[in-house]
């Protein structure tokens, strides 16, 4: 261990200190290498993800379906930090329902591992059955918050019943019940899942839409479907990060992945202009505003968030815009993915400890030389996924080795202290110094908040960034779709939007054996006809093109 510790190597050290001699002596503890040597980092192995999207399936399809055959009936949306759950008497979310499908669906593409697929496709069937409502007479398809179950009699739940969106629809409930399904319909072609899809993008365009002033209304009235509704009460007329910003990493990027469609495209475009247009408030805050009214002035009254900035948000943005950049390149785009990049670390991050913080005061105060945390200073899984990937891929878009050592420092802080080494899956919180937090709902691996979404979601698309825009290695994806599933039998491959000519398509295996018919540079596979599913396995090479 003495001779690991070399000169400019990144490590944590825990410990205490002493206040003695007029200053403090720091007593070593417990130290927590990142690699052997320096500069080493164990999570740019080019499998480290992998593995660790591994450990994640199988904590979650042990916790739910306890080792047996995968069967939605048994799925609670409550799972406590040890893996167990209630027995009678529970409520089944759907978002919490779809959350765990993306992840088994992520788990599957980087694995090829049936058992994940066949926890997707069947959270999926259970979806459709139980989950989902088609308007005949709108023609749109929109999703119930969940369900009571108590013995065999199933009592669904229209309109949330969650605190901040009480007795409305919520245009994030409809968003995140996409994520699943359309990280399925990737893999499978499965065309009730498109037309499942298509059915709730009508759903957004014609009732979430504001065709005047532009964005998506937050709720709308469950009965009327009308989001000016007075039974709305403090979501009335409302417009926020979630109605506008979370379209695209839930499920339209991976809408437009699968089918190439240029009316996803545009939808993408939509909603980036947007941000960029409303969001930035860089001459009073290096927070963006997240809550606005219908005419876009800025609301820092609204619930509980008053005027307190998100940090996993602004992350979250940079993150996602940067990855439309490379689809649709915008000065606008790259310049305000820079800024938050820039203005975040000094203020949202821990300068010592390392990790991100949760949400903090947007402005100081009369006397305040720090922003103020809004609440504490814990740190949450997913607002530390945000800045793994944002960083990740702006490095690997743009370059810059300050971004890289960001994301290597948030990442470093994510794996030695967020992974529940015990019981298997992630903690929700830590304390700032990386402690597990335990207390209340946070110390469940299953709630209203957390499932199989953005630890199974940093699993996939770090691997993705690590191996094909930063070290430079190979990755393999994995397939198994319907016969005649995808549009004119074309299999997209292309695991993100990344950028052009950075990344080209180099083998593929149908059911174990070589294929030739596909697209090295469009990332395409032209799927062989066939009245039966095949594995379509592919090599994924960067080709070390500059940025």
């Amino acid at each position: 261990m003495r001779s690991m510790l070399a000169p400019g190597r990144f490590l944590y050290v825990y410990g205490t200190f002493y206040p003695e001699g007029g200053g403090f002596n720091f007593v070593a503890q417990y130290l927590v290498f990142l690699g052997a040597d320096v500069g080493e980092y164990g999570f740019e192995q080019p499998d480290w993800w992998i593995r660790q999207i591994r450990a994640l399936g199988d904590f979650y399809l042990r916790a739910q379906f306890g080792g047996k055959e995968v069967n939605y009936e048994d799925y609670r949306t409550i799972i406590k930090v040890t893996g167990e759950k209630d027995q009678d008497n529970y409520r089944q979310e759907t978002d919490t329902i779809s959350r765990l499908v993306y992840g088994l669906a992520s788990a599957y593409l980087l694995t090829g591992d049936d058992r994940y697929l066949e926890g997707a496709e069947k959270g999926t069937e259970y979806l459709r059955d139980h989950m989902r409502f088609y308007d005949l007479d709108e023609k749109i398809v929109y999703w119930y918050h969940g369900m009571d179950v108590s013995g065999r009699r199933e009592t669904k739940i229209f309109a949330s019943e969650f605190g901040d969106d009480l007795d409305a629809i919520p245009a994030y409930e409809q968003i995140y019940a996409l994520a699943g399904p359309i990280q399925t319909y990737r893999i499978t072609g499965d065309p009730r899942i498109l037309e499942d899809a298509e059915l709730t993008v009508e759903l957004f365009d014609r009732f979430f839409l504001d065709t005047k002033l532009g964005g998506y209304f937050s709720h709308l009235d469950p009965i009327t479907l009308d989001p000016r509704a007075e039974s709305l009460g403090a979501n009335r007329g409302k417009k926020n990060w979630n109605s506008v910003g979370d379209h695209a990493p839930a499920y339209l990027i991976n809408l437009y992945l699968a089918t190439g469609e240029e009316r996803y495209k545009k939808m993408l475009e939509y909603t980036f202009d947007t941000i960029a247009k409303h969001f930035p408030d860089y001459d009073n805050s290096p927070f963006v505003n997240e809550k606005f009214f219908e005419d876009w002035t800025h609301d820092h009254t609204h619930m509980w968030q008053q005027n307190l900035g998100i940090v996993g948000h602004n992350l979250k943005i940079a993150w996602n815009i940067t990855r439309m950049h490379s689809e649709k390149p915008k000065a606008e785009y790259e310049s305000f993915a820079r800024k938050i990049a820039e203005v975040m670390p000094p203020i949202g991050s821990d300068q010592q400890r390392g990790g991100w913080y949760d949400a903090m005061e947007r402005n100081l105060g009369p006397n305040d030389e720090k922003h103020r945390f809004g609440f504490h200073n814990r740190k949450t899984w997913w607002q530390n996924e945000q800045g793994i990937l944002a960083y990740l891929i702006m490095h690997g878009v743009l370059g810059g080795e300050e971004y890289l050592r960001l994301a290597r420092e948030s990442a470093a802080f994510y794996n030695a202290f967020f992974l529940d080494q015990d019981e298997g899956a992630v903690y929700f919180n830590v304390l700032a110094s990386g402690v597990p937090y335990m207390m209340g709902n946070e110390r469940l691996k299953g709630s209203h908040s957390m499932s199989g979404y953005h630890s199974f979601e940093l699993c996939f698309l770090a691997q993705v960034y690590t191996n094909l825009l930063i070290t430079n290695q190979p990755l393999e994806l994995y397939f198994k779709p319907f016969p005649e599933g995808f549009k004119d039998n074309i299999l997209r491959v292309a695991p993100d939007l990344l950028p052009p000519g950075r990344v080209r398509l180099e083998k593929v295996w149908i059911d174990g054996e070589p294929y030739g018919d596909f697209d090295a540079e469009g990332l395409t596979v032209h799927l062989p006809k066939t009245d039966k599913r095949v594995q379509v396995k592919v090599l994924l090479k960067p080709t070390g093109a500059a940025r």
